[in-house]
C-alpha cells in the first residue's frame, strides 16, 4: 500500500476519533437516522460536519443499506473541500469494498477528476497527470455510455497533450545545453509517443531544424519530409517548408557524402 493511502486512512481515522469525542451519543439513531443528517449537513455545504457523520454510518452501520452511500459521501466530502488525494482514497474504498454499488461508475470518474485536480503546471513532475489519465481511461472504458464519457475523453486529450508538452520542454533544454543525443531522445519519445498531440507536429519540425544547425541535412530532410506527409494542413506546413528549402539548398552545395554528419554525445555541443 502506498504511503498517501496510509496517510489517508490515518488522516480519517483520526477524524472518526474526534467525531466520536465530540458527540454526545454516537451509537442514537438508526443508520438511516445518521445518514439523513449526514446528507443534510452535506446539502448545507458543512462538509467537515458531514465528514464526521458519513464516517460513523460507514463504520458503525457498515453492514446496513446506507454504508456504500456514506462511503461515496465521504468521497465528496474530501472532493468538494479541496482534499483530492483524500478523495481519491475514500472513492477508492468504495470501489474495493462495495464493488456492487450503483454509485461506482460516478465514484471512478471523481476519481480521475481528483487526480486531474492535483495534476501540477507542466514544468514539475506529472505522476498525478498520468494517474488521472489511467483513470479516466478506465472510465471510458467500463462505462462508455456514461453521461461524463465524452468529457473524460476530453480530458484525456488535454492531459495526454500536456505530458507531450513536458516531453517537447525537455528536449528544447537538451538543445540549449548542447546534449544532441538528449535531445533527440525526447524529440523522438513525442514524435513516437503523442504524435497525434498538438505537439507531435511541432517535434518534428524542431527536431528538422536541429538536426539542420548540426548540419546533418540527410537527417534533417527524412525527417522534414516525414512531417509535410504526415501533417499536410498543419500550421507549422510553411515554417516546414522553408526548413526543406534551406536543406536541398545546403545539400545541393556540398559534395556527395558529406550531407550527414555523426550523432554527438549526450555532453557534446
Amino acid at each position: 500500500m502506498s504511503r498517501w493511502v496510509l496517510a489517508g486512512a490515518a488522516l480519517a481515522a483520526l477524524l472518526v476519533i474526534s467525531g466520536c469525542g465530540s458527540s454526545e451519543a454516537i451509537s442514537v439513531g438508526s443508520a438511516e437516522q445518521r445518514f439523513n443528517h449526514a446528507k443534510e449537513l452535506f446539502d448545507d455545504g458543512d462538509y467537515l460536519e458531514a465528514l464526521n457523520e458519513f464516517t460513523v454510518v460507514a463504520l458503525q452501520f457498515s453492514g446496513s443499506a446506507f454504508a456504500s452511500e456514506a462511503q461515496f459521501y465521504l468521497g465528496e466530502c474530501r472532493f468538494n473541500r479541496g482534499e483530492y488525494l483524500l478523495g481519491a482514497f475514500e472513492y477508492q474504498q468504495l470501489k474495493r469494498n462495495y464493488p456492487a454499488s450503483p454509485r461506482v461508475p460516478e465514484a471512478q470518474y471523481k476519481l480521475a477528476m481528483s487526480y486531474y485536480h492535483l495534476s501540477p503546471k507542466v514544468t514539475l513532475d506529472q505522476q498525478y497527470t498520468r494517474k488521472a489519465i489511467d483513470e479516466f481511461q478506465s472510465f471510458v472504458e467500463y462505462y462508455p455510455g456514461n453521461p461524463h464519457a465524452a468529457d473524460a475523453d476530453q480530458k484525456i486529450r488535454e492531459l495526454t497533450n500536456k505530458l507531450a508538452t513536458k516531453q517537447l520542454m525537455t528536449a528544447r533544454l537538451y538543445v540549449t545545453m548542447g546534449y544532441t543525443k538528449a535531445a533527440l531522445f525526447y524529440f523522438d519519445d513525442v514524435i513516437e509517443r503523442y504524435h497525434d498531440t498538438e505537439a507531435g507536429p511541432q517535434a518534428y519540425v524542431e527536431k528538422a531544424e536541429f538536426l539542420y544547425t548540426k548540419k546533418r541535412l540527410n537527417d534533417a530532410d527524412t525527417v522534414i519530409t516525414r512531417f509535410l506527409s504526415l501533417y499536410p494542413n498543419n500550421v507549422l506546413r510553411s515554417r516546414a517548408e522553408r526548413i526543406k528549402q534551406d536543406i536541398d539548398k545546403d545539400r545541393a552545395g556540398q559534395p556527395a557524402g558529406n550531407a550527414s554528419g555523426q550523432g554527438e554525445g549526450i555532453g557534446e555541443g
